[in-house]
């Protein structure tokens, strides 16, 4: 068995420093995603009052809103939508999560076949492993492409989900360890954060594009140099914030893959079953490129997912690059991953 570096090692020793780690991360990254809101709301409404008030300069503008003298709708729909979707997306997430999918949830009395028991024996024995105090929902989403996914917003509402075409391919020691992979996520408070992260960025980009086309279709005043310059900054933004928002998630995620790949090596004491698992889903994906592109692209909300995914499907030239964020990828490539764990890969 290959070693496994030392600093990988320390990392996963201590996870209860990660949970305080990943807390604070939380905060900053929720922190800075609410502060663009209400930047981009004030942005949205200074636009607004320079088409009524053309006469008054930009500062003028600002001071009236942060004053209350001008009042701040948009600003304030716009914090309020991010704040009930937050709230929506925590009680409705596994819902969310699953849409667009055929999928079963997989229970001791709603199994029916020995693969699904022996799939939720397997969670059953890593929740017990991992010290988890509730057992996390399993899911089988009825899919041929290999691929699983964590979710939730806290231990107790936490669900796992992986396709039928990743159970029925991968060995027993391999799905230990991508369920031991997804069981680390949950264990370092991950799901909270990529479910928090993902719905405020995907709602930004929404909203922006809601008033993106509206200036593009409604500009009526040329003479209006403040609604001029501020027309100019929010169509600039329009193709910024996703970059932005990529940004701050791969700021979380890449470390996130690392450290649950890292606590799938601690729970079952072996860096080799999801190293076999990765190269096994990774060389899967390649050989049925185009099948599992037309799967993924006929499945609604896969971009939802794909950051949540134990494999990014664009590593392996699925999913086309419809907007700037796909050109980023959330994971680390196999290589990395697989050196991280201490195993030399050459394809």
């Amino acid at each position: 068995m290959a070693k496994l570096p030392d600093n990988l090692r320390y990392a996963t020793a201590d996870w209860r420093q990660t949970i305080r780690a990943n807390n604070r991360k939380t905060i900053f990254v929720i922190t800075v995603f609410f502060l663009i809101y209400i930047s981009l709301g004030m942005l949205i409404d200074t636009y607004i009052y320079s088409t009524h008030y053309p006469q008054a300069t930009l500062t003028q503008l600002f001071t009236g809103l942060i004053t209350f003298q001008l009042f701040p709708l948009v600003t304030l729909i716009m914090f309020a939508v991010a704040a009930i979707s937050l709230l929506v997306t925590f009680s409705l997430h596994d819902q969310l999560m699953l849409l667009g999918t055929e999928y079963k949830e997989v229970t001791p009395q709603t199994a029916q076949t020995m693969t699904e028991k022996q799939l939720y024996n397997v969670v059953e024995e890593l929740k017990i492993a991992a010290g988890l105090h509730y057992m996390p929902k399993v899911y089988i989403i009825d899919a041929d492409y290999m691929n699983a996914f964590a979710s939730g917003y806290s231990e107790k509402s936490a669900m796992l989900a992986i396709t039928r075409g990743l159970i029925e391919k991968l060995n027993r020691s391999e799905l230990q360890a991508v369920m031991a992979h997804e069981i680390s996520h949950i264990r370092h408070m991950d799901i909270k954060l990529t479910l928090m992260a993902s719905v405020l960025a995907n709602l930004m980009v929404i909203v922006l594009d809601i008033f993106f086309y509206n200036i593009i279709f409604s500009r009526r005043d040329s003479d209006n140099r403040s609604g001029n310059s501020l027309a100019m900054i929010i169509m600039i933004l329009r193709y910024m914030l996703p970059i932005i928002n990529v940004l701050l998630l791969l700021y979380l995620s890449r470390t996130r893959e690392y450290m649950a790949d890292a606590g799938s090596v601690e729970l079952l004491r072996d860096n080799q079953p999801l190293a076999s698992a990765l190269i096994k889903i990774n060389g899967d994906h390649q050989a049925h490129q185009d099948a599992y592109n037309a799967a993924y692209q006929q499945t609604p909300h896969e971009n939802v997912r794909r950051e949540a995914y134990i494999f990014d499907p664009a590593q392996a030239g699925i999913l086309s690059m419809s907007s700037l964020t796909d050109v980023f990828s959330t994971h680390p490539n196999l290589k990395d991953r697989l050196a991280a764990l201490g195993i030399k890969y050459t394809e």
